[in-house]
């Protein structure tokens, strides 16, 4: 009985010195989003505080360099740490680092700098290659099993796979007559299935039609959309819903509706429709 007791005080003061540590690291903290926090030295920096905004780019470049660099170290080491395991027979382990090797797939790794999200925008879909069209074919199946199609389910998980595949294609075969097939796709994948994406997305669907002007897919409608309703850039808007009229006539859904939203958006009373 005695026992119990000391050992009940011990863990309650081990709880009160961690909520006291906790309650240090989190005062003057305010919530912006699930799971993250900012202080006030972290709030967005903006022009008119007197900050040169040059310097602060700079900075931001240099830690998300660092960042990747880290990134892909942590990686290599450990794939190796699970070869080492692996080729000594400690197996338990291995399924350890085979874990977390999964689990980090199945993590979206942001690049951070807008540029650096998508692929050039020289790229040219020219070459007919077998082993880019193997890895096209493996992201839509990636995509199907993780709901693509199927209102309001759907594993985002698979999705971020998918997404890895699109980008491995355009990486590794950027000659490939699939890159535009696949920037399409990297586009639904960030418009529906990954929160807060909108600006990734539309960088692909604009890379898709900029690679292939005659790409089968409405990369430039889901674009318009995106800047009309999500970003609010009417302005941009208007140009892609006027260029799908010209570029993309075969959809005549989209073209009725693009052509009702350029009614609106140069009309006095800018008429709002519902995609």
């Amino acid at each position: 009985m005695f026992g119990t007791t000391k050992g009940t005080s011990v863990a309650v003061f081990c709880v009160a010195v961690a909520v006291g540590i906790l309650g240090c690291n989190v005062e003057g903290r305010r919530s912006t989003s699930p799971g993250v926090s900012t202080t006030d030295s972290a709030r967005p920096v903006r022009a008119d505080q007197g900050i040169d905004m040059s310097t602060a780019e700079e900075q931001e470049v240099d830690l998300v360099e660092a960042l990747v660099s880290h990134r892909r170290q942590y990686l290599r080491t450990l794939r190796r740490l699970h070869d080492y395991y692996h080729s000594h027979g400690y197996t338990t382990k291995q399924q350890w680092t085979a874990f977390e090797l999964q689990g980090m797939n199945r993590v979206q790794k942001f690049r951070y700098l807008l540029d650096a999200e998508v692929a050039s925008d020289d790229l040219r879909p020219e070459d007919q290659i077998d082993e880019a069209d193997a890895l096209y074919e493996s992201g839509l199946e990636l995509m199907r099993r993780g709901g693509h199609g199927v209102l309001g389910i759907y594993r985002q998980d698979r999705m971020i796979e998918a997404a890895d595949l699109f980008r491995e294609l355009i990486e590794r075969y950027p000659s490939s007559d699939k890159i535009d097939d696949a920037a399409f796709y990297c586009g639904e994948i960030h418009k529906d299935y990954l929160p807060d994406q909108e600006l990734i997305a539309v960088k692909w669907y604009e890379r898709a039609y900029t690679w292939d002007p005659q790409t089968p897919h409405p990369a430039r409608f889901q674009a318009a959309v995106i800047y009309d309703y999500r970003l609010h850039n009417r302005d941009r808007a208007l140009e892609l819903y006027q260029a799908v009229v010209k570029h993309e006539p075969g959809n005549k859904s989209n073209v009725r509706f693009a052509t009702r939203r350029i009614r609106g958006l140069t009309g006095a009373g800018r008429t709002l429709a519902t995609p």
